[in-house]
C-alpha cells in the first residue's frame, strides 16, 4: 500500500493520475471527501466493489454511496432524475447530501445490496473531485475502515485501519465536515431522510418542501435503504457512555476509574469531571463534527477503555452528530 501526499486545495494532477489509473483497473483507492476518507472502487465493476466489502469485512446487505464528479454522471447511474433531484443539486452539490433515486440497470446489485435505488453524490472536496474527473468512472466509496468502527479523518487513520487491505492512499490531510453526508431518498412521491448529516432537514425542507422523517426500521440481515443504519456503528474500541446531567458525567467516570478502567471523557460545555483524558469540543455543531471522530480515535489510541460523553441535542444542525453518538453507544 502507497501512501501519497496531495495538496488539498490544489492536487497536483500527476500525484492523482496514478490513483485514478488505478480505480479503472480495479484498484482500490482511498481519497479524502469533505466529510471523511472514503475507500474507492470503480462502481460498475462488481470483482472491484466486492473488493471493498472484503477489505472493510462489511456486510452484503449494506449499499454504498457512488460519487460521480457532476450532475450528468449522477444521471447516467438513475433511471429517473425528478425534479426536486435537480433543485437539491443545485443547492447543495458539491457537497455533503447524498441522494437515493431509482436506479439504472448498469449500476451492479452488489453497490445497492439488491435494491432498486442507488446513492449518489459529489464530494466538494478538491482531491475528489480531482480523482473523480481523472477515473472517468463512477467510483463506489463508503468509509475507509473496518466496519462499525470509527470512520477516518485523516490518512493515518486509514492506514491504522485497513492498512494493506487498500492499494493506494490519497493524503489530503484531515477532512473539514467530519461526519457522514446527510442521505435523502427521493425514490417515490416523498422525500425520507434517511440519515442525518451536516446538511439539516431543515435546509432541506426549505428547498423542496416537508421530509416524511426517519426511515423505517428494518430487520437485523435485510437490506438497509442507506449505508450507516446498522444499530451499531461509528465506534471506537472503548465503551461509549452518553449523559447529560453533570453530575451523571462525574459519576459515570469515577465509577470507571474505581472499577480500573481507563476512562476518557468528552465534553462540549465545562464540566468537573475526575477522568484520565479530557477532550473539549465546541459548543457548535459544525466544530463539534469536525472534531469528533480525531477526537474518538485519539481516546482510543491512548487506550481508554471506556468514554463518558456529554449528549449533544438531537434536532436541527445537531442531529447528525447526535446520531453519530447514539449509534456509537449501542
Amino acid at each position: 500500500m502507497r501512501v501519497v501526499r496531495v495538496d488539498p486545495e490544489h492536487p497536483d494532477p500527476e500525484a492523482i493520475a496514478p490513483a485514478a489509473a488505478l480505480l479503472r483497473e480495479g484498484g482500490l483507492v482511498a481519497f479524502p471527501t469533505e466529510t471523511v476518507y472514503g475507500l474507492g472502487a470503480h462502481a460498475l465493476e462488481e470483482k472491484a466493489v466486492l473488493r471493498i466489502y472484503e477489505a472493510k469485512g462489511r456486510p452484503s446487505f449494506n449499499p454504498l454511496i457512488v460519487h460521480v464528479a457532476d450532475v450528468e454522471g449522477a444521471r447516467r447511474l438513475v433511471s429517473a432524475w425528478p425534479e426536486r433531484a435537480q433543485r437539491l443539486a443545485e443547492v447543495f452539490w458539491p457537497g455533503p447530501l447524498t441522494l437515493v433515486l431509482p436506479r439504472d440497470r448498469s449500476v451492479p446489485d452488489v453497490v445497492t445490496a439488491g435494491l432498486d435505488a442507488v446513492a449518489v453524490r459529489i464530494p466538494s472536496h478538491p482531491v475528489a473531485l480531482a480523482l473523480l474527473t481523472a477515473a472517468r468512472v463512477p467510483v463506489a466509496a463508503p468509509s475507509a475502515n473496518r466496519f462499525t468502527r470509527v470512520s477516518p479523518t485523516t490518512a493515518e487513520h486509514v492506514v491504522r485501519s485497513l492498512g494493506d487491505r487498500v492499494d493506494l492512499v490519497l493524503d489530503g490531510g484531515p477532512t473539514s465536515v467530519g461526519i457522514e453526508s446527510t442521505v435523502l431518498a427521493l425514490t417515490d412521491d416523498e422525500a425520507t431522510l434517511l440519515r442525518p448529516g451536516i446538511v439539516s432537514a431543515e435546509q432541506i425542507a426549505a428547498v423542496i418542501g416537508p421530509l416524511r422523517g426517519a426511515a423505517p426500521v428494518v430487520p437485523a440481515g435485510a437490506p438497509r435503504a442507506s449505508p450507516g443504519m446498522v444499530e451499531r456503528h461509528y465506534a471506537p474500541r472503548a465503551a461509549v457512555r452518553l449523559a447529560e446531567a453533570p453530575a451523571e458525567i462525574a459519576r459515570l467516570a469515577r465509577e470507571g476509574i474505581a472499577e480500573g478502567q481507563v476512562v476518557g471523557a468528552l465534553l462540549r460545555t465545562p464540566v468537573p469531571v475526575d477522568a484520565t483524558h479530557v477532550v473539549h469540543l465546541p459548543d457548535e455543531p459544525a466544530g463539534y463534527a469536525q472534531r469528533l471522530y480525531a477526537s474518538l480515535h485519539a481516546l482510543d489510541d491512548v487506550g481508554c477503555e471506556l468514554i463518558v460523553v456529554q449528549r449533544v441535542p438531537s434536532s436541527g444542525a445537531w442531529a447528525g452528530v447526535h446520531d453519530r453518538l447514539e449509534r456509537a453507544a449501542r
